[in-house]
């Protein structure tokens, strides 16, 4: 059966995590950024879940081009998640064009064993066959990816490609706008999971600015979608995805 992860970004959707029982928790905040690191108390309470908790290490929103003070940050937050529990890591990072090889080499040491997985820098790469190639030398567990396009949906071909691509040697593991009614299409493309987050939006105000990405009035917040997650889930282990 193809393998589903969660992405959750906060309290709630660990709740929901906790009795949807995905595969694994992609442990993140900020999800309409990309997704950067969580907190320390957050993770802790992922990893209580005993859902296995794979924790994004990303360090500020934006590209994945990092200077030596930013890497330094990502292999020091990728130890700590270690130490706290989880049972893999999500990370990623480019350098002149490429895979960001030092960064990922020292991200598998300090994950000392646990799973990484190659996250979606993966589709921002001229060359993504390439790509694959140096990760699978580099010994990762997983690449994240839509096949290069803005949803998964719409890179059938490049994901069935990938996939063949991989050879078991890396898996591959489709996200960006998985739902419930297109999981069975992208599970048949032959990866080895998919990742959605099944969001809903909850509607707030905001009396007074908080920054440029808050303005006042009335506003939302994304958290997940119990109902979605389930449904996903569902269709996964029906067969309907294969």
């Amino acid at each position: 059966m193809t393998a589903f992860e969660l992405a959750v970004q906060d309290p709630a959707g660990v709740a929901v995590a906790s009795r949807v029982r995905p595969d694994r928790i992609e442990l993140c905040t900020a999800l309409s950024t990309g997704g950067v690191t969580p907190s320390a108390a957050l993770i802790d309470a992922a990893v209580e879940t005993e859902v296995p908790v794979h924790v994004l290490v990303r360090p500020r929103e934006g590209g994945f081009v990092y200077d030596a003070a930013e890497r330094a940050v990502i292999v020091a937050d990728v130890a700590d998640a270690v130490r706290r529990g989880a049972s893999g890591v999500v990370v990623g990072g480019l350098a002149r064009g490429a895979v960001d090889a030092d960064l990922v080499r020292r991200a598998i040491d300090a994950a000392d064993g646990r799973e990484v997985t190659f996250h979606r820098a993966f589709d921002t790469l001229p060359d993504r066959v390439g790509g694959l190639a140096d990760l699978v030398d580099l010994g990762v567990d997983r690449v994240l990816t839509s096949g290069g396009a803005s949803r998964a949906v719409e890179a059938l071909d490049e994901l069935s490609a990938l996939a063949s691509q991989s050879g078991g040697r890396v898996q591959i593991m489709a996200g960006a706008g998985v739902t419930s009614e297109n999981v069975g299409e992208i599970a048949a493309t032959g990866v080895a999971a998919v990742h959605a987050s099944a969001k809903r939006v909850v509607r707030d105000e905001l009396l007074v600015s908080l920054g440029s990405g808050a303005q006042a009035g009335v506003s939302g917040y994304a958290t997940t979608d119990e109902p979605e997650a389930q449904a996903i889930r569902d269709a996964l282990a029906s067969g309907a995805a294969l």
